[in-house]
This record gives structure tokens, sequence and C-alpha cells, in this order.
């Protein structure tokens, strides 16, 4: 079995962007029709399809640079899927495939890269279990393979007698990075207006009907504000009374120069899974010569902020992510390229937030809970909706993504 190099893992800690001190005054027109705040993976769609209604009249604020390696949003690719354990986010992303389709056809841009995932474990796993049952009650295909099966389909993956893979064909993963850059461009296209290193100080919901953004820049106002914060979400809602439950860790991904890279690259190998003590997932080669894993919420022993992260490796989890892959799918490690990482905000039931606040609903917001990119272009949609007229043709139900449950639970948690 190829075991991870001995040679000392390269670590990719980029100096953290700053909201940078400019001369630059902002834009100089200060009300529109909608403000989006966080231009990431979800602000950036929401951007893009505010765009197609408003145009100039929308703008889109980022605190630090676009691109900027200080949220969750950046990196060459987040896994797509049909599979999830709950028939709610299965609906969300069928409507997700069609929404990107959007966005390749008038970008002329290939976003989503479909080869196949499996969701693997014990057979005895409740996840894998519920991800069978969701897939089965909303008619999406998928085959189950068992330990002797996926070696015939994927001799890369080494299965134990007692574990079995759940195989869904148009899985993959959407290039992060690339789709933030259409999303914006194409909304620029359109006219919108984005202004970077550009801070969000407060926010002041003016009855139900306007808001005004107080920024580093100034003041601007607009009928309508979209919050996509992500981990910041509760910096920009405090000044409306309202803060949503969130844990923020800080998570990371290994890429290995794995020397037999021609095994693992999109044709001959899926996205994967993995449900067990650990919840372990990689891709296949795609944006270096390299294969890529993590550990979903490896981070939350040791939560963070924000602005409080430190950028630096946590060697414990690397050495358990290298244990696992060195039992399971040998083939996939290597010598360490780098591993870099990013920030979840949790929610405490791990569901998006995916509303208007009660009392302002000229004011929509979004928290993805650490596994929402898969359907930011859906989701902007949605957001560029609320904006513009306070509902979503979207039929599918977004109850379970209310804000106001927080509130329920725990007034103090949410001032709605």
């Amino acid at each position: 079995m190829q075991q991870p190099s001995s040679t000392p893992t390269q670590f990719i800690s980029p100096v953290p962007f700053t909201s940078a001190e400019s001369n630059d005054p902002g834009p100089t027109k200060r009300e529109y029709k909608t403000i989006v705040v966080g231009l990431g993976g979800i602000g950036s769609s929401a951007l893009y399809w505010c765009s197609r209604t408003g145009g100039s009249e929308v703008l889109g604020i980022e605190q630090f640079s676009c691109g900027h390696h200080n949220g969750g949003s950046q990196d060459h690719s987040r896994i797509v899927r049909l599979s999830y354990d709950n028939p709610v986010y299965t609906r969300l992303a069928q409507q997700a495939f069609n929404a990107w389709s959007v966005v390749e056809a008038e970008s002329g841009m290939t976003l989503i890269n479909k080869c196949g995932g499996i969701v693997g474990g014990p057979k005895t796993n409740e996840h894998v279990q519920a991800y069978a049952a969701a897939m089965t009650s909303q008619g999406i295909p998928f085959e189950t393979y068992d330990h002797k099966q996926i070696k015939q389909h994927f001799p890369q993956f080494h299965f134990a007698e007692d574990e079995i893979g759940l195989f869904q064909p148009d899985s993959g993963f959407v290039d992060a990075r690339l789709a933030n850059q259409v999303h914006i461009l194409l909304a620029k296209t359109r006219g919108a207006v984005v202004s970077e290193n550009t801070k969000v100080l407060s926010i002041k919901a003016v009855g139900t009907d306007s808001v005004e953004v107080h920024t580093s820049k100034g003041v601007f106002t607009a009928k309508n504000l979209v919050v996509t914060c992500a981990s910041w979400t509760n910096d920009v809602l405090n000044s409306v009374g309202v803060r949503i439950p969130l844990v923020v860790t800080q998570e990371q991904v290994t890429y290995y120069s794995t020397p037999k890279l021609r095994d693992f690259v999109p044709s001959r190998f899926p996205i994967w899974i993995w449900y067990d003590q650990y919840n372990f997932y990689g891709v296949p080669a795609h944006g270096e010569a390299a294969t890529k894993a993590g550990e979903h919420e490896g981070g939350l022993y040791r939560p963070t902020t924000a602005d409080g992260r430190n950028f630096i490796e946590d060697k414990p989890r690397t050495e358990k992510l290298n244990k696992f892959l060195t039992r399971t799918i040998p083939g996939f490690i290597g010598p360490v390229l780098y591993t870099k990482t990013c920030l979840y905000d949790l929610t405490p039931d791990r569901n998006f937030v995916l509303d208007m606040l009660p009392h302002h609903p000229q004011i929509s917001v979004f928290v993805g809970s650490g596994h929402s990119y898969k359907f930011a272009s859906i989701v902007g949609r949605i957001l560029s909706e609320f904006a513009e007229t306070r509902t979503t043709s979207y039929s599918g139900g977004l109850d379970l993504f209310s804000v106001a449950r927080f509130m329920d639970k725990d007034a103090s948690s949410a001032k709605l």
C-alpha cells in the first residue's frame, strides 16, 4: 500500500485577506433596489440572480477581495449530489442542477463535472440507510454495491465484508472558484455593482420596505437586503436584534500527489462520502495533479470565530485521514501537495437557514451549515425571489430552513 510521504507537509497558510483600507470611496450611487452582503459561493449566486431582474439596481458588498481564502467558498471543487439523507435536500438538489444549467448556458462555461458518487460505510450505518431511503422515496436511481461489487466497478476501493457503497451516477463536483467568478462576472455584465474591501458596520431596517447598510465606505440604502455572510452572519444581523445560534469551526482538506494519478481522474473515479466513526469525503483529481480529501466537521471539537481562526493545519486530523485512506482507498494517497483550511458555520440541527426575517421581510438570510455549496445557484435564485416578490416559485418545501425555529427553542438565540 502507498503510504503518505514522510516529507513534511506543505501547508497552505495564505496571508489572510483583510478589509483593506483604501482611498476608494466606493460606488457613487447610494440607493439600490437590492443589496447583497457577502460575495462567496451563495452571495455571488444571489448577486447573479438578482441582477437578472435588477441590473444596475443591484449592489454586492464584500468585506474582503472577491475570491479570498477567509471563508468556505474557495478552492477547486465542491461535491454536488442528488444523494442525501433527507428528502427535503434531495428535492432541492434536483432543482440545483437545473439552476446550475442556466448559469452554464449563459456563460458557456462548464461548472458541473458528473463523475458519479459513492456513499459508503458499514451496511448497518444509520446515515447510509437514510440515504438509501431518501433516494428511494424521491425516485432517484442508485445501486447498492457490496464489498465484491465495489471492487468490480471501482477497484480503487477496498471495502470490508460488512461495508457497502451506494452509487448514484449524477453525483460529481462543481468548480467552486470558477463558479464564483462566473456568477460575479455575469452579474456585472448585467450592470450589477460590486464594492470590495467594504466592511458592513451595521444595518438598520426602516419599516418593512427598506434598509440602511452602514459600511466602511458610507451608507447605502435599498428596498431589500440579502445577507449571505456565512460565519460573519451574526456580525451583520446583530444590529437588527437577530442572533442565530451558530458554531464556527475551522475545517481542512488535503491534496495528495498520488503516483496513481490516472486511476483517480474524474472519468475513472467518483466523488465519495464515508460514514462510520468519522465522516470523510473525497474528490477525484481536479484543479491540481492531486486527489483531495477531508473530514466533515473535523474541527467541531475546537470551535473558533470567523476572525479568530488561525489557518494552521491540525496534524492529528490529517493523520486520522491518512489512516482511513491507507485502509480504504490506498492508491488515493501519496506525498502531500498541501493542506488548506476553510470555515464552517453550523446551526444546532445542521439544517440551513433560508428565510426572510419575520419582522423585517425586506431582509433575507442564508446560513449553509457546512454543506451548502452544491445548492449555491438554486439558493441564490430563491434569495433573489425573496427580494423581488417576498415569496418563491420553489415548491419543494422550505419549512425546515425557517429562521424562526431558533426563536421557538431559545428566545435569547434569535430575537426576531
